[in-house]
């Protein structure tokens, strides 16, 4: 699993941030062409292999396979699977809930964001709950700029969720990203006001609302990779990485 989190870089050069800004296209553009291909029928391998051949045509390294050795090009995680779900045989099926989260790294940096694609048949419940990752998600970063203490990004991404009655996954959180997958500080889906360390311009972070329709837990798999909700319910994930401005962020992941 990925716990380690190296010192976070702040950006300042023009050059580096244009590099970012390359990078985190690429993520773009990619979840574009995967998250169209997310289909009945369709196994998870046959989108990551795709996956590694978008990597490679853009001159970039799966980050995840690169750092930590995971055995995928992207993460693919269905239905109650939160996230790091591995690539394979599996299906996808009638109404699957599926979360495509791509992390690369190119020029030296690494970009990461992650859609939640909701396959026909679609579930209310599912519908309202992956509606409410990404209006979580574009809260937070109205809200992500210099001089912001980190709780209050939690606090906001919480108030949206109680209010439409859904639970966040307390153990997974936005981070710093960079020179590395996972850098400091952490950004919590949740008010603590422990988080009291302040957004300073040049920072490059993720903000991530991973949700679920019940539960605030998760539990491992056997395969020591894929992290799911505690109880079996649904579970939607949206996430873009941003660099940090006295003004409004720039969304690297995010086409303009």
């Amino acid at each position: 699993m990925w716990e380690r989190q190296e010192p976070m870089n702040l950006v300042t050069q023009r050059t580096e941030v244009e590099k970012l800004r390359r990078c985190g296209l690429i993520v773009a553009e990619m979840l574009d062409q995967l998250c169209a291909e997310v289909k009945v029928g369709v196994t998870t391998q046959a989108l990551d292999d795709m996956a590694g051949q978008m990597i490679a045509d853009a001159g970039a390294l799966s980050a995840p396979r690169k750092v930590y050795n995971f055995p995928g090009n992207i993460c693919l995680s269905l239905n109650d699977e939160a996230v790091h779900g591995i690539p394979g045989p599996r299906v996808i099926q009638p109404g699957d809930v599926v979360k495509v989260d791509v992390t690369v790294e190119s020029e030296g940096w690494i970009t990461d964001a992650c859609r939640t694609v909701l396959v026909d048949p679609v579930d209310p419940q599912a519908s309202a709950l992956a509606r409410c990752s990404e209006t979580a998600l574009i809260k937070a970063l109205s809200l992500a700029r210099h001089g912001r203490a980190i709780w209050e990004i939690g606090l906001a991404i919480e108030t949206v969720v109680k209010k439409s009655g859904f639970k966040v996954l307390r153990q997974l959180c936005g981070h710093g990203v960079g020179k590395s997958i996972h850098e400091a500080p952490v950004i919590p889906n949740f008010y603590d006001r422990r988080y009291a360390d302040r957004l300073k311009a040049g920072m490059v972070i993720t903000i991530e609302p991973i949700l679920s329709l019940t539960t605030e837990e998760i539990v491992t798999d056997e395969d020591g990779w894929t992290l799911r909700t505690k109880d079996g319910s649904l579970s939607t994930h949206f996430e873009h990485s941003l660099l940090i401005t006295e003004r409004e962020p720039v969304i690297l992941t995010l086409k303009s």
